[in-house]
């Protein structure tokens, strides 16, 4: 039989108990994989449907992406970090055409009537994902002013670089990229990421910088959803050609997503998950997710600075983008900056100044904060657990003692 636990004992017990118990609770769980993208406020809030990039071949006919029925009710954290609501202060791209090579973009969709014009079949979108970039480029939020796209001046020409259910395919990139250079677009993004090079694609990527057109491309493709197994790093096609900005997707705290495909070359990395816009049906939001993404939201951002800089080449507008993008492992697009940054005479990296008003970079992520607000827990409560651990040890001890202290060099005399 055990003897009675004496009330030390008990308190000590019920201490440790309380410690763990309390880090159970405070400490911030491991980051789930990025499977899907987050509600449109970054928070356990409203969920919305998830825009494909491309349609299941093996589903047969099954049918178009369907409308949604559900709204964003805040301003998603894109463009929260992106800073557009400042910076439509300064530009919104007016008079600047860019062509959006994908999988097309419905001319009536909610936000973008009468700022559309689609070549051939590309006005007809049945995957949605191409309205919902066009949205993220031009789009001026239709009855959601702050779900404005970035440069929401701009007009669109729609191209198809994909198959009627979203495949991609080199030659419909390479025929829409001689389609935009002969209307002289003024930015081309390209939706699509190609496996492999193809002489003709880099003849027409090259064409169109030689007419004067910023070529801004998905550093890769876009999530599946299947999963990604280990996938050894290579470069996709056309955001590996020469002069071609290459651009991924980032989370809020600026890394890329789990799972995300390997790439090098990178030149920019922009918002690219849980990110909000419309589509080809009805007027509801969707979340969208990918590089893709990244690459309309970098051509909002090219649109802005041509239409502000029309005197200013192709490799001017590209070097602005990158030139004052937010440091990191891979630089993070600054709209803001690359627009108002007034370029130092000599060119070297310092010897820029920025106009008017300082930007601010913002992190913008819940999740971080959540997170710094976990690890304060953590602390606080550990930091009491300890003074409680320290009261119940010492306390019993010194009220022995009569409150004297402890003789030096020796135990206390009880």
């Amino acid at each position: 039989m055990k003897p009675p636990a004496r009330p030390g004992a008990r308190l000590l017990t019920g201490a440790g108990l309380a410690a763990a118990l309390l880090l159970t609770v405070s400490a911030p769980a491991p980051a789930a994989p990025f499977s899907r993208p987050p509600a449109a406020d970054g928070k356990k809030g409203q969920e919305l449907p998830g825009m494909p990039s491309a349609l299941d071949t093996d589903a047969g006919n099954a049918p178009c992406t369907p409308a949604s029925h559900e709204k964003a009710e805040k301003q998603d954290w894109s463009r929260q970090r992106l800073d557009l609501d400042r910076l439509h202060k300064y530009g919104t791209g007016e008079g600047v055409t860019v062509a959006l090579i994908g999988t097309g973009v419905a001319p009536g969709a909610a936000g973008l009537k009468g700022r559309v014009t689609a070549a051939g079949s590309a006005g007809d979108d049945c995957v949605g994902h191409g309205t919902f970039l066009a949205g993220l480029i031009a789009g001026n939020g239709g009855g959601s002013p702050r779900l404005a796209g970035v440069a929401p001046g701009a007009e669109i020409l729609a191209l198809r670089g994909t198959g009627p259910r979203g495949q991609a395919s080199a030659d419909l990139v390479v025929r829409a990229l001689r389609e935009a250079t002969e209307a002289r677009a003024g930015v081309i993004a390209i939706a699509v990421a190609l496996p492999r090079r193809d002489k003709e694609l880099t003849r027409a990527v090259a064409e169109a910088r030689r007419a004067g057109a910023v070529v801004i491309a998905a550093a890769t493709p876009d999530p599946t959803g299947r999963g990604v197994e280990e996938v050894p790093p290579r470069t996709y096609w056309p955001a590996g050609e020469p002069g071609v900005l290459s651009v991924a997707d980032m989370l809020p705290a600026g890394v890329r997503p789990d799972g995300a495909l390997p790439t090098g070359g990178i030149d920019l990395a922009a918002p690219g998950a849980g990110v909000v816009s419309g589509g080809p049906r009805g007027d509801g939001h969707y979340l969208g997710a990918g590089a893709s993404v990244a690459a309309a939201q970098a051509a909002g951002a090219a649109a802005v600075v041509r239409a502000a800089h029309p005197d200013e080449s192709a490799g001017a507008v590209a070097r602005r983008l990158t030139a004052n993008a937010y440091p990191a492992d891979i630089p993070q697009l600054d709209a803001y900056a690359a627009l108002t940054t007034v370029p130092g005479k000599t060119g070297a990296a310092g010897g820029a100044k920025r106009a008017a008003d300082a930007v601010t970079v913002r992190d913008t992520s819940d999740a971080d904060r959540a997170t710094g607000r976990a690890t304060l827990l953590v602390l606080l409560g550990t930091a009491a657990v300890l003074a409680v651990l320290w009261g119940a040890f010492a306390l019993p001890r010194a009220r022995g003692r009569g409150w004297r202290p402890a003789e030096a060099g020796g135990p206390a005399k009880d």
